[in-house]
């Protein structure tokens, strides 16, 4: 989310953020997400994906792309290493 934000309001030359900022706005409109979601979205993949690895959590970028048929969720997570046994949510 922070990504999103900080994509949006990053000084850039008008005319390329202008098209940043439309192109982000038509991805979340096409998938009909709204931040909130996709912010609840990222804390769930953090949830899951840590039972797994250690990661930067504070480095995550989770985004829509899309092309002109279809929007992809894309998630960058900085992996520090993975786990050998699975951490159960019992334990």
């Amino acid at each position: 989310m922070l990504g999103y934000f900080n994509k949006l309001f990053r000084r850039e030359p008008s005319s390329r953020t202008a098209k940043e900022r439309l192109h982000l706005v038509l991805v979340h409109d096409r998938a009909n997400l709204s931040p909130q979601i996709l912010e609840a979205l990222k804390e769930d993949l953090i949830e899951v994906i840590s039972k797994y690895m250690e990661f930067d959590v504070d480095s995550i970028q989770v985004n829509l792309d899309s092309d002109e048929s279809t929007v992809a969720l894309v998630a960058n997570i900085p992996i520090r290493e993975v786990k050998r046994q699975l951490r159960h949510a019992n334990s």
